[in-house]
Parts: structure tokens; sequence; C-alpha cells
């Protein structure tokens, strides 16, 4: 396949049926029409992300540079209705509905904030021979994109959803760096986040506060805030090579393991298809992200450059937290592993992203 839209299009579609396939391995014993129908939800999800990757895919990136702070509006509204209007679930407030789906306006906003900040930190003209970061001064390069990324960052906090927040943080410091900011105003970046941190801990909610510490050691609670990862590493370990088998994993069938078709579909998925199944899905993933660093690699245009870069990044770092949250080496925070747990926004945003990418490389030819 030598088009670029084709292998992305492959290889997350590819993810999405191990996650379909996962999915219903996890809900398909679970009393109630709800649970039953939660597979053929994701399947609905799935083709209409599809359609959105084409569509745009066949959209010229560069009119993202005059709809940004549109795109920056709409979303900010949105995370407004969210605190106005929105579901609550588990005590956090995180969905609007929308027909007969709930919509995470948070999965919009980390695209949101990659798109804004490739735009601000990039030259008007693709003539330019050096990026606009590399100009600015310490308020301009640092503090006011700070701004732009923290607001959305607070609205996401405060539902409270800290591991969207933190991730926009993450996507900040990495667009950082990628624009040649002079390096003297990361590590003021940084210095400031270090200090601030013993402060911040006041600011957490007890919830919180328990899964740091249960990170820390998850035999502090073993049957409260601790319970979840440490069912999720009895799946992972005693998974062997081949796995369980596919509707066999104990652990997923006896319900030990909550959030299974979600946050910690990861662990349900090696469970039942053991080491070999982690090697795939890790080859998986890195196939699809190296896609984007080559698309980005190969780009002259700085606003496409930064674009797929950050496209590149936010979905490598999920996919990390994701895993190192199911492996126990990292804090629950409700990442979702992009493509494969089941949530319709997150399905949604990662074909869109995936279609912004394919269409940088598509483009880049103008330039």
């Amino acid at each position: 396949m030598r088009s670029p839209f084709l292998r992305i299009s492959a290889i997350a579609v590819f993810i999405c049926i191990l996650g379909i396939l996962s999915i219903y391995s996890n809900t398909y014993q679970q009393e109630g029409r709800v649970w039953q129908a939660i597979y053929k939800r994701q399947m609905v999800w799935v083709l209409l992300g599809a359609v959105f990757s084409f569509v745009v895919y066949n959209f010229n990136y560069r009119r993202l540079i005059d709809l940004t702070y549109f795109l920056y509006g709409i979303t900010l509204f949105l995370l407004g209705l969210v605190h106005l209007f929105g579901d609550v679930s588990m005590g956090a407030q995180r969905w609007l509905k929308v027909g007969g789906f709930n919509f995470q306006p948070s999965e919009l906003a980390k695209l949101t904030v990659v798109i804004l900040l490739a735009k601000y930190f990039s030259n008007k003209s693709a003539d330019d021979v050096s990026l606009r970061a590399e100009r600015l001064d310490i308020f301009r390069g640092l503090v006011l994109p700070f701004i732009f990324a923290g607001i959305p960052m607070g609205l996401i906090i405060q539902q409270p959803d800290l591991g969207s927040g933190m991730l926009i943080l993450f996507i900040f410091f990495v667009m950082l760096y990628l624009s040649n900011v002079k390096l003297r105003y990361i590590i003021i970046f940084l210095s400031a986040i270090l200090v601030a941190m013993p402060l911040l801990w006041n600011f957490l909610r007890d919830y919180q506060k328990d899964r740091l510490l249960v990170f820390l050691n998850p035999n502090i609670d073993p049957l409260g805030a601790g319970y979840t990862i440490i069912q999720s590493k009895i799946s992972i370990g005693s998974s062997g090579f081949w796995g369980k088998g596919w509707l066999s994993g104990p652990q997923n069938q006896l319900h030990f393991l909550p959030e299974s078709h979600t946050d910690f579909i990861a662990a349900t998925f090696i469970e039942e298809h053991g080491l070999l199944g982690a090697i795939l899905l890790v080859l998986l993933y890195y196939l699809l992200i190296r896609q984007g660093i080559k698309i980005a690699a190969r780009t002259s245009d700085d606003f496409g450059k930064l674009l797929a870069y950050g496209i590149s990044m936010m979905l490598c770092a999920q996919v990390f937290i994701n895993m190192a949250m199911n492996m126990g080496l990292a804090p629950v925070v409700g990442i979702p592993l992009p493509l494969m747990s089941y949530g319709g926004s997150s399905v949604l945003i990662t074909f869109i992203a995936l279609g912004i990418l394919a269409n940088i490389d598509r483009t880049r030819a103008v330039f």
C-alpha cells in the first residue's frame, strides 16, 4: 500500500477490530441489553470514525489555520456545557448527551490544543525558513501559549479528569520542545512545575491522592483503591505466552477486573492472547505512530510538521500511559487506549486526527 492513508487506515481498523472482539468478550455474559449492545455501539463509532477520517483526509489541513480559534472557542463552549448540563457517572461529570450517545469534549480538547499550538508556534507563510517560536520572548513564547492550553486543561481537571488534564500539559511541553522555543524557557517551565508540586497536592481530591499512593504500593488498600491495579497485574501476569484464549480469561469472564472494556482493555486482551498478543498490540501502535513521525519528518511546512509531530506524540502518550497503567507502572488516571477502549469520543477524535495526518502527507508536495 503506497498511500499513507491506506496504511494508516488499515492499521487503525485492525486495532479497532481487536478492540471490538475484546469488548464483546468483556460484556457478552453481562446481564441486560445495555451491556450486550456495547460492542455494537463501538462498531457504529468505528464506522462513523472511518467516514470522518476519509472526509478530513480530503480537507486541506492548511485551512485549519483559519479555523483554529473557532475550534478553540467551540471546545471551550462544550467544556463549559459539561459543567452545566453534563451527565454524571462514577462521580465525574465529563459527558454531554448527544442523541443516544455520550460525547466527551475533553477528547476534542486534546486535538484542539495540538492544532492551536501548531498554529501559534509556526509561521503564517510556508516560505519562512525558521519557526516563529525561535523569535518569541518569554511572555509570548511561554506564558501566553500556556494560558491557551491552561484554560481547557483547568476545565477538564475540574470535571474531575486529572489524566486528560495532565495529558494536555504533556502536549504543551512537547509542542514547546518541537517548536524550538528557547531552552531556558522550557527549564523555567519545568522548574515551576517541580516547585508547585507539593502545593498542588493539597488541591487533589481524596480519590486522586489515593490513586497516587496506591501506585506506590497497591497493597495499602487491596480491596479499595488498589483493587483494580492488583487485578490488572494478575490478568497480565497469568496470561503466559499464548494466553487463555478468546472468551476464556478468568479475570475477565468472572468480572474480577473493573472497567475491563475501557481503561483496562489492554489487560484483558493480554490475558486472552498472552505475550504474543501483547507484542502484536505494541507493534501495531508502533507502526501507526511511526507513520505519523515519518509524515512529520518529510513535511517542510512548519504548521504541518508541528501538527503531525503533535498528533503522533498525543497518540504515543495515550498508548504509553494506558499500558503503563495496566501494568501498574503508572497511576490510574483514566486515559483510554486509542481505537481499542470502548468510547465513541476517543475513537472518533482519533480517526479525525489520523485523517489530518494523512492529509498532511497528501498536501505536503504543495510546499
